[in-house]
């Protein structure tokens, strides 16, 4: 079992990552970090995460040897609803990007059944080493107020009719009638004084008791699809990852029904098909190379391409992959990651989302629920139109990269359909191009998106010429969240968080 002189975290939050180290600094192991982490994300990213949401973690135990995958993303609703609902509480709200826009669905309408809580308490009693009050306690602590710095105000300004779309949001994020700014003072009390809650019950007043009943009642007055049969049946699921080749590396990544986990494959196997790239990492070479593998992965999308054994089809397909392959030639949401490496060689790789939320929070606790059920690229059929009780599909793809039977890397990224992108790229530029893992988290990113290309600044004027001249491009000002938000981890040496979402890095050395 390889033993490291360090444990890191790396999350989108300075707090969120302290409060990881905070744990291992006591003992803890990295299971018990991040799930400390996941608390204290859902007090300090609130735009990004919380414990009504739901999540993917991918970890490696080394005590057990065993790589293992916990599904606590959110199902559909609707189990035992009394009343069909013909016309759910379900709206459109545009959000603003710097360089794009796009359009989310909240509402009581678009709330999925929340995991994130039952996961992160899950994942504790099956690998945390720690009591459960003192991996809570750092979040807690957090909740009872901390200053909101500049990209958490930036997100929640993007944000705010979702934040203050009802009386409870208003009441923590515009306490004295003005809306909160940074460095002004974020205090969630409903919110701590449920932390505490769920040491003492282990969560089972959401999922069973008083609090289900309340959110049941109030779906059923406002037209909400969520029931308290809902809530009860809710289980978290552990599933094998699926691996995935890459050059010399095996990739660990997000299986069925996760749908990121699957692309972000498929782009990794066209990769793998070409041999290692004759161009520079930021050449005209590079965007027309990886423009055009987007659009080939895009295109083999809409085939209906989606599971891991549609993976495994095409790989088995050679004649289909190489056209795919020589197809690129000729070219040439909110969401948080948490990513954690501890001394004794556990790793931790876990992606947590609220969407953008749906506005409505489960009384008296502080916690906005999810909009998941108004994600368009998590409903390719259409939305509500899956039965309830059934696991969502997610884009979020936590991953392990893999050589000779060693954890590499550490890697999950947020940021809705451009998560599988935004992973992918960082993966290749540290493969195929050498890069350190922070040049690769921090460099500009590229995102086709059906009709053009988003491009992050960063690259030469000739190079974006050349894209120019065969797609039409949207060149952005500044780099933005909306291209991800990669945080990751190589053990025992270092880590990266990405500037786009305030990412930090903690380390604790072992003397």
């Amino acid at each position: 079992m390889k033993k490291y002189t360090k444990s890191i975290a790396a999350t989108g939050h300075p707090l969120v990552s302290e409060a990881a180290a905070t744990v291992l600094r006591s003992g803890g192991n990295a299971f018990d970090a991040v799930v400390a982490a996941g608390f204290a994300s859902s007090a300090v990213e609130p735009a990004l995460n919380s414990l009504g949401g739901g999540g993917l973690l991918l970890g490696h135990s080394a005590n057990q040897g065993q790589d293992l995958f916990f599904d606590f993303f959110v199902d559909t609703p609707g189990l035992g609803l009394k009343n069909s609902v013909a016309d759910p509480h379900f709206f459109p709200v545009t959000i603003q990007f710097s360089g794009s826009q796009q359009d989310f669905n909240v509402g009581l309408g678009s709330v999925a059944v929340p995991g994130t809580l039952k996961g992160l308490l899950h994942i504790h009693k099956r690998l945390g080493f720690m009591d459960l009050a003192e991996v809570v306690a750092p979040a807690l602590e957090l909740a009872r107020g901390h200053r909101l710095n500049s990209n958490q105000a930036y997100f929640l300004k993007l944000l705010r009719p979702i934040m203050t779309l009802f009386p409870e949001g208003s009441a923590i994020y515009e306490p004295d009638g003005s809306y909160l700014q940074e460095d002004e003072w974020l205090i969630n009390q409903p919110l701590a004084a449920f932390f505490e809650e769920i040491v003492a019950d282990k969560g089972d007043n959401f999922y069973y008791g008083e609090i289900a009943a309340r959110i049941d009642k109030d779906m059923e007055k406002r037209d909400g699809l969520l029931t308290r049969r809902d809530l009860a049946a809710y289980q978290v699921k552990e599933r094998s990852p699926l691996a995935v080749p890459f050059r010399d590396y095996q990739l660990l990544t997000s299986p069925q029904p996760s749908m990121g986990g699957s692309l972000i494959g498929l782009s990794l196997s066209l990769l793998s098909r070409e041999g290692a790239p004759a161009f520079e990492f930021g050449s005209a070479e590079y965007l027309l190379h990886t423009t055009g593998l987007m659009q080939e992965v895009e295109k083999i999308r809409k085939t209906g391409f989606m599971t891991p054994a549609d993976l495994q089809a095409f790989l088995q397909d050679k004649a289909y992959a190489e056209l795919a392959t020589e197809n690129i030639r000729l070219f040439s949401h909110g969401t948080t990651h948490i990513s954690v490496a501890d001394k004794d060689g556990n790793c931790a790789a876990m992606t947590c989302s609220n969407g953008e939320g749906s506005g409505y929070f489960a009384p008296n606790t502080g916690v906005m629920l999810n909009n998941m059920m108004g994600e368009d690229d998590l409903h390719p059929q259409g939305f509500h139109s899956s039965p309830p009780g059934q696991r969502v599909g997610s884009m979020m793809s936590p991953s392990l990269l893999v050589k000779d039977g060693d954890i590499c890397l550490v890697i999950g990224s947020g940021g809705s359909k451009r998560i599988r992108i935004a992973v992918s790229q960082v993966l290749s530029q540290v493969v195929d191009f050498g890069r350190s893992i922070q040049e690769a988290v921090s460099a500009p990113r590229l995102y086709w998106d059906g009709e053009r290309v988003q491009l992050e600044p960063g690259f030469s004027a000739e190079a974006v010429n050349r894209l120019r001249q065969r797609v039409q491009v949207n060149e952005w000002e500044a780099c933005g969240v909306y291209f991800g938000g990669v945080h990751a981890v190589i053990p025992g040496e270092g880590g990266a968080g990405d500037p786009r979402r305030g990412g930090a890095v903690a380390e604790v050395h072992i003397s």
